[in-house]
C-alpha cells in the first residue's frame, strides 16, 4: 500500500563479485530488472575501461546483423518472431557467434558482388542487343525506305552493288541516312548544270573504330563517281552508338548541337522496357542513339560529351552480316547469364531465409551481451581479490529476490558466492513507483511534470479519479462520451494483438499508451452528460419533466415567448427532475443564462475542493518527513487562509441554492429576486465595505443570514493574520534553532526517524546553519506565491465552465446548421440528402467535438493538475529509478530499429 501512495523504499547496496561469476550474475540481474547500478568510474574515458574490447566486438556483431537485416528486408523475406526471449549467451559462446556472423557476412557479400557483376554484364549485353536492333532499323530505313519499289534489283548493279546517286531512289536513301546533312556544312555542294558534277559520299565497312565505324571509298561504295579527276578522293565519316538515360536525351542533343556546331547527325530511339540498375536495383528507362560525324576532332568531342552525360558506348559493326553475327552471340550469352543469375539468386535467397529464422534471436543475444559489458564497465576492479565491486540501488522489498538471482549466477559459473552489503548514504535515493498497465499512463502524466522526490506523496493514485472527472466537466455529453468510451474499450479489448504490432506512428502510440485514460474519460463524460442531460445537444426525457405547458394552441401561436412561473402548481410540480437537468431547459430561451450560472458555480466548488485536498496532502508529507515546523508555520495558516476566503465563498453558493427559491409559500425576502449577488458580496467582504442598511422601501436584504457582516469581517481579519504567520514564523524559528546549535557546538540530524520511532531509509543529512537572508527571501516568495496563487488558481478553475459552455454550443451549432437540414427535408430527396448530411455531421462531430475539443479539454485538465493541484504539496525534485533490465533495453532497441525502417 505504501508503494501506491508514495514511492517505495530503495537501499544503496555494495556488491562484491568474482571475475568468473560477474558476467552471469549481471545477466541474472538483467533478467530480474530490479537493480540500478551506479557508475563508479565517472572520470574514466569510455575507451579506457576494462571491457571496452568486448563492447566493440558487440558493436561489430550488431553491424553485421543490421547488414543481414537490410538484405532480408530488401528481398521482402519475413523475419521469424516466435516471441521467445533467449538468455544471454556465455562469454565463450560469443566466439561462435562472431565466427557465424563473419561467415554469413562474407558469403552474402561474395554472392552480392557476383550477382552485381552478373547483372552488370547482363545489362551491358541487353543494351548492346538493343543497340544492334535499333541501329539495324536505322540502316534498313536508309537502304530500303518505305516507298522503295518492289523490284529493288533495278537500282543495283550486279557487278559492284553500287547505287547511282543521281537516281531518285539513291537521293532518297541518302536523305534517310542523313549523311548529306553532315557533308553540307563543311563542304559546299556545287552543282554545275553544264558539267553535271556533284559532291560524292562514300561509305565503306573496311575501316572500323573502337566505338563505331567510318564511311570511306572502297569495294562496297554506294556512289557513282561523276567528279573530275582533280576532285576525286574519299571523305572520312564515322559514327558512335550507345545508350543514355531517357531524361537526358534532350539536353544531350542540345549539347551535341552546340559543341559540334551542327556538324553531327543524331538518331535516337527509346527502349520500351525498363532496365535494372545493378548498383541500386531500381528500374530505369534508356534510349539508344547513333551519332554520325566527320573528322577526328569531332570524334573526340563527341566522346567527351558522351562521357560527360554518362552515356555508355558500344562497338557496332557497320556490315549487316557482322551485326547479325554479333546479335546471335549476344543472345547466347544472355541466355547463359539468365541461368547463372537465377542460380545465384536462389543461393542468395536460401542464405537469407536461413538467417531470417534466427535473426531476432541473434539480435537479442547481442543486445544482452552488450548491455552486460556496459554495466561491467561501471564496476571497480579489485586487483587484490581478483574481483569486481559494484554499487547499486535496490528496492528494499526485493532484496531477497536479488540475492536469489545472485546465487543462481554464481552457481552457473561455479565460483564463490557474491556478497551483497547494505550501505548508509547521504545522497537521496531514486524514486521508484511500481506500476501496472492500468496505472502506468497516469504515472507518466505526473512524471512529465517532474519526478517525485524520494518518498514524497504520489499524486498519480488520486489523478486516476480526479483527472477524468475534471475532464468530463468540460466534455459532458452522453453521445460524445460514448464515442470515446467505445474507442477506449476497443483498444483495451484488442490490447494484446495491438501491443505486438510495432509502429513508429507517434500519435497512435500515445493513444494506445493512454487507452485506460481515454476509457475513463469517456465513462465520466457519459456521467456528466447525464447530469447536464445533453446528448449531441439534445435532452433525454427519462423521468418526465416537472414543468407543464398549460396554454392552448392559440395562445402559443399568438405569442413569440411565454414564461412558465414556478409558483403556479399547474406549471411546475414543485419537485425537481430526479437526475440532472430538466429536459425542458433545452427548449428555453434563457437556457444559456441558467446553465452559465449553474456551471460557473460548480466549477468554483470543485476547484476549491480540489485545492483544499492538495493542501491536506501536504500534511501527510510533513508528518512522514517529521517536519513539525512546516505543519505549524505553513499548513495551518494555509488551511485557515483558504477556509476564511474561498471555502466561505463555496458555502455562500450552497446557502443561496438552499435558502432561495420560487414557490407559492416562499416569503418575498427569499425569492430569487431578493437573492444577493455572491460576487458582489465577496468583493464587499474583501474590501471591508461598511454595513449596508436595509431600505424601508426595499424588503430585500444585502445579506443572506443574520450576523453575516460580522462573520465576514472576522474571516477577513483571520486571513490577513495568516499572511505574516506564513511569512515570518518559519524563518524566525529556523534562525533561533541555528543559534542554539552554534551555542551548544553540536549539529543535529534531520529526517532520521519516523514519528513511530522506527528507522527509515530516508537519507540522514546533518542540519546546516541557515542564512537568515536566504531564508527570508525564500519564505517571502513562497508566501506571495500561495496568497496570489490561491486567488488566480480559484479563477483558473472557471475554465471548466468556459469549455463546457463552448462544447455545448458547438454541438448545438453542428446539429442546427448541418443535421437539421437533412431532417427537415421531406420526400425521397430528403432520404438521399439525409444520407450525405449525416455523414458530414458525423465526420465533423468526430473531428471537431471529439478530437479537437477532447484534446483541448485534456490539456486544460492537465494544467489544472500540474499547477493548481500539485503546487500545493508536490515538490517533484527527484530522479527516476532506472533499473538494469533486459526488457527495457530490448524494447528501446526494437523501437529504434522500427523508427529506422
Amino acid at each position: 500500500m505504501g508503494s501506491l501512495f508514495r514511492s517505495e523504499e530503495v537501499a544503496l547496496c555494495q556488491l562484491f563479485l568474482q571475475s568468473e561469476s560477474a558476467y552471469t550474475c549481471v545477466s541474472e540481474l538483467g533478467e530480474l530488472g530490479l537493480v540500478q547500478f551506479r557508475d563508479l568510474n565517472p572520470d574514466v574515458n569510455a575507451f579506457q575501461r576494462k571491457f571496452v574490447n568486448e563492447v566493440r566486438r558487440c558493436d561489430e556483431m550488431e553491424r553485421k546483423l543490421r547488414y543481414l537485416e537490410r538484405e532480408i528486408r530488401r528481398d521482402t523475406i519475413p523475419v521469424l518472431d516466435t516471441g521467445d526471449n533467449p538468455e544471454a549467451p556465455m562469454p565463450r559462446e560469443m566466439i561462435d557467434l562472431e565466427a557465424n556472423f563473419e561467415k554469413l557476412e562474407n558469403e552474402l557479400k561474395e554472392v552480392n558482388s557476383n550477382a552485381e557483376a552478373l547483372k552488370r554484364n547482363y545489362l551491358e549485353l541487353t543494351e548492346l542487343r538493343h543497340i544492334l536492333k535499333k541501329t539495324q532499323v536505322f540502316f534498313d530505313e536508309a537502304m530500303y525506305p518505305p516507298n522503295l519499289p518492289p523490284d529493288q534489283s533495278a537500282y543495283f548493279d550486279d557487278d559492284d552493288e553500287t547505287v547511282n546517286l543521281l537516281t531518285d531512289v539513291s537521293l532518297h536513301q541518302l536523305k534517310h541516312i542523313g549523311i548529306w546533312l553532315v557533308i553540307l556544312k563543311p563542304f559546299e555542294v556545287r552543282i554545275n548544270s553544264c558539267q553535271s558534277t556533284i559532291t560524292t559520299l562514300v561509305a565503306s565497312t573496311d575501316g572500323r573504330d573502337g566505338c563505331g565505324g567510318n564511311l570511306d571509298g572502297g569495294s562496297a561504295s554506294l556512289t557513282q563517281n561523276l567528279l573530275p579527276d582533280e576532285a576525286k578522293g574519299p571523305i572520312q565519316l564515322g559514327f558512335v552508338a550507345g545508350v543514355i538515360l531517357r531524361e537526358r536525351v534532350a539536353s544531350f542533343e542540345r549539347m551535341l548541337w552546340r559543341a559540334c556546331r551542327g556538324n553531327v547527325f543524331l538518331r535516337q530511339a527509346q527502349i520500351e522496357e525498363p532496365l535494372e540498375d545493378p548498383a541500386t536495383g531500381e528500374q530505369v528507362y534508356k534510349s539508344v542513339f547513333i551519332i554520325f560525324f566527320q573528322g577526328e576532332q569531332l570524334k573526340l568531342r563527341v566522346k567527351k560529351i558522351c562521357e560527360g552525360f554518362r552515356a555508355t558506348m558500344y562497338p557496332c559493326p557497320e556490315a549487316p552480316a557482322d551485326r547479325r553475327e554479333m546479335a546471335m552471340g549476344v543472345k547466347t550469352r544472355l541466355d547463359d547469364l539468365n541461368t547463372v543469375l537465377s542460380q545465384t539468386q536462389d543461393h542468395r535467397h536460401r542464405v537469407l531465409v536461413s538467417a531470417a529464422r534466427n535473426l531476432r534471436s541473434w539480435m537479442l543475444k547481442v543486445w544482452k551481451i552488450k548491455a552486460i559489458y556496459h554495466s561491467l564497465n561501471m564496476f571497480n576492479i579489485d586487483t587484490i581479490q581478483n574481483g569486481l565491486i559494484a554499487e547499486c540501488w535496490i528496492p528494499v522489498a526485493d532484496l531477497e529476490t536479488v540475492q536469489l538471482a545472485l546465487r543462481r549466477g554464481t552457481e552457473k559459473s561455479g565460483s564463490l558466492p557474491a556478497i551483497l552489503n547494505r550501505l548508509s548514504c547521504v545522497e537521496a535515493p531514486p524514486t521508484f513507483h511500481r506500476t501496472n498497465k492500468f496505472t502506468r499512463a497516469f504515472q507518466a502524466l505526473i512524471d512529465s511534470y517532474g519526478v517525485a522526490s524520494y518518498r514524497e506523496m504520489n499524486p498519480a493514485v488520486y489523478t486516476i479519479i480526479t483527472f477524468p472527472f475534471l475532464f468530463s466537466i468540460m466534455f459532458g455529453d452522453i453521445g460524445h462520451g460514448l464515442l470515446m468510451t467505445l474507442f477506449g474499450s476497443w483498444m483495451v479489448w484488442k490490447e494484446k494483438p495491438l501491443s505486438v504490432k510495432k509502429t513508429d506512428n507517434e500519435i497512435w502510440n500515445i493513444f494506445f499508451g493512454g487507452r485506460y485514460i481515454i476509457w475513463l474519460m469517456g465513462v465520466f463524460s457519459m456521467y456528466t452528460g447525464l447530469i447536464y442531460n445533453d446528448v449531441f445537444s439534445k435532452s433525454l426525457n427519462l423521468f418526465g419533466s416537472s414543468w407543464h405547458v398549460p396554454f392552448d394552441d392559440e395562445t402559443i401561436r399568438n405569442n413569440a415567448e411565454l414564461m412558465l412561473d414556478p409558483k403556479e402548481p399547474k406549471q411546475y410540480d414543485g419537485s425537481p427532475y430526479p437526475v440532472g437537468l430538466d429536459p425542458l431547459w433545452q427548449l428555453a430561451n434563457n437556457k444559456i443564462n441558467f446553465l452559465n450560472s449553474y456551471k460557473m458555480k460548480i466549477s468554483i466548488i470543485f476547484g476549491i475542493v480540489h485545492m483544499m485536498f492538495g493542501i491536506f496532502l501536504s500534511l501527510w508529507n510533513h508528518k512522514f518527513f517529521s517536519r513539525r515546523l512546516n505543519i505549524v508555520c505553513e499548513f495551518i495558516p494555509q488551511v485557515l487562509f483558504m477556509c476564511c476566503l474561498f471555502v466561505y465563498l463555496a458555502l455562500l453558493i450552497f446557502i443561496k441554492w438552499v435558502n432561495y427559491g420560487a414557490g407559492p409559500d416562499v416569503p418575498i425576502v427569499l425569492t430569487p429576486g431578493c437573492a444577493p449577488s455572491i460576487l458582489i458580496t465577496f468583493i464587499n467582504m474583501v474590501l471591508m465595505k461598511g454595513y449596508q442598511q436595509q431600505s424601508d422601501n426595499n424588503p430585500c436584504s444585502a445579506y443572506m443570514f443574520d450576523g453575516q457582516y460580522y462573520i465576514q469581517m472576522m474571516l477577513v481579519f483571520l486571513a490577513l493574520i495568516c499572511v505574516p504567520w506564513m511569512l515570518v514564523t518559519k524563518p524566525y524559528f529556523l534562525h533561533k534553532a541555528s543559534k542554539q546549535r552554534a551555542m551548544l557546538g553540536t549539529s543535529g540530524v534531520e529526517g532520521g526517524l519516523e514519528e513511530s520511532g522506527e528507522p527509515t531509509t530516508l537519507p540522514a543529512q546533518p542540519a546546516e546553519d541557515h542564512d537568515m537572508g536566504e531564508i527570508a527571501i525564500h519564505q517571502g516568495i513562497h508566501t506571495i506565491e500561495f496568497v496570489l496563487g490561491s486567488v488566480s488558481h480559484t479563477a483558473s478553475y472557471l475554465r471548466l465552465w468556459a469549455l463546457s459552455l463552448a462544447h455545448a454550443q458547438l454541438s448545438e451549432v453542428l446539429w442546427g446548421m448541418v443535421l437539421r437540414n437533412g431532417l427537415s427535408t421531406a420526400g425521397t430527396t430528403g432520404g438521399f440528402a439525409m444520407y450525405f448530411i449525416f455523414a458530414v455531421w458525423a465526420c465533423l462531430t468526430v473531428a471537431i467535438l471529439v478530437l479537437m475539443e477532447g484534446l483541448s479539454a485534456f490539456l486544460h485538465t492537465l494544467r489544472l493538475h500540474w499547477v493548481e493541484f500539485q503546487s500545493k504539496f508536490y515538490d517533484g525534485q527527484g530522479y527516476a529509478f532506472v533499473p538494469f533490465s533486459f526488457d527495457a533495453i530490448l524494447e528501446a532497441n526494437e523501437n529504434a530499429v522500427t523508427e529506422q525502417k
